[in-house]
């Protein structure tokens, strides 16, 4: 008897393939669209735009599966949207799309797929689940212009075990390819912006919006010297050049923002580096019986390079990363994901530098 597999389909060309892999492979698949956020504007190419709905549906219907959207604003304000805006008004730079994926496309979307009778969700990402044991564990997509598993990290292990990414072999242009000889109606679709919510004005309209405003005070340099004065801190993040409004005779990065002071504090590129950084709430990716590695390479930022590093495990959940070569920008908020070759070991959220 086939499978029932909830696919969620955002209306983009890689989840109308991972759909159609599935429907090719046997499976009885029903096509989810999850509405998040009621304001997201068509122009703003987001993820939940009515437009995208539809086009999902038109998939759906060309694959010859069912089609629902589901209504899930009231989970995604408070699993995501609350908590991003608090977290930029404590001064960090919080990922929302880190927190949609484990709490709403792997959380919420799950119990509504179990509640269905479903063995299995799947998704578009480009990343590769691969079984070892009892677990199974996380690997870079195949196209590593498009892998998305830095944004995995915080997927727990039964999370890992329900879930499906049918097109983390694939290379983009494959993707494509395998939509236009289905003649699915994505096939030549745009990318979707990342952050749904935000629209094309940036998180500080999007908070003031909501009559939201970080702390307004000195713009202080490194050394010491008061360089100017801003009117909220929601405006900036760590090594942040643009945008800072001040005269100085060299280029100017964010180095720290102070949100007891108010106090936004600038220097030069190099002061922008870190020796050593903590991330905190952490998930070991690990095969049973395996321990935790001494070293790995560590990414700090979604379309980054990752750096070798030495990793300190301090209690349960927390991890001291100290780079072994050039000192990285880490920005409390960002995800810290550590890596051996294409392999996903674990990750956790910057707090301190």
């Amino acid at each position: 008897m086939p499978e029932t597999i909830v696919v969620a389909m955002s209306g983009g060309v890689d989840s109308s393939v991972a759909a159609l892999l599935l429907v090719e492979a046997g499976h009885r698949v029903i096509g989810v669209t999850l509405r998040l956020y009621d304001q997201c504007g068509s122009n703003a190419k987001s993820c939940c735009a009515l437009e995208d709905a539809l086009a999902a549906r038109k998939v759906a219907s060309a694959l010859g599966i069912e089609h629902r959207i589901v209504e899930h604003q009231e989970a995604f304000e408070r699993l995501v949207v609350a908590p991003f805006a608090k977290a930029y008004l404590g001064g960090e730079t919080p990922n929302p799309c880190i927190l949609c994926n484990e709490r709403v496309k792997f959380g919420t979307l799950w119990d509504y797929a179990s509640g269905i009778g479903a063995a299995f969700i799947a998704t578009g990402h480009y990343a590769r689940l691969v079984a070892k044991g009892t677990e199974k564990l996380i690997f870079r997509g195949a196209d590593a212009g498009k892998d998305q598993s830095y944004a995995l990290f915080s997927l727990n292990a039964e999370q890992r075990r329900r879930t499906l990414f049918p097109v983390g072999h694939l290379m983009k242009a494959e993707v494509r390819e395998l939509a236009r000889r289905a003649g699915l109606p994505t096939a030549e679709k745009p990318e979707s912006q990342d952050i749904c919510f935000a629209g094309p004005d940036g998180y500080a309209s999007f908070l003031e919006a909501r009559g939201l405003k970080g702390k307004p005070g000195l713009i202080r340099h490194v050394d010491g010297r008061i360089l100017g004065s801003h009117d909220g801190l929601h405006r900036f993040t760590t090594g942040q050049r643009r945008g800072l409004r001040i005269a100085a005779s060299e280029p100017l990065y964010v180095v720290d923002i102070g949100a007891d002071t108010g106090t936004l504090t600038v220097g030069p590129k190099s002061s922008t580096g870190d020796g050593i950084c903590l991330a905190r709430d952490w998930i070991w990716h690990l095969e049973p019986g395996e321990k935790p590695p001494e070293e790995a390479l560590v990414q700090v930022r979604y379309h980054q390079r990752a750096a070798p590093a030495r990793l300190h495990v301090e209690g349960a959940s927390s991890v001291v990363i100290e780079w072994k070569g050039a000192p990285r920008t880490a920005t409390p908020g960002q995800a810290a994901v550590a890596y051996e070759g294409d392999r996903l070991l674990g990750g956790g959220w910057i707090k301190k530098r």
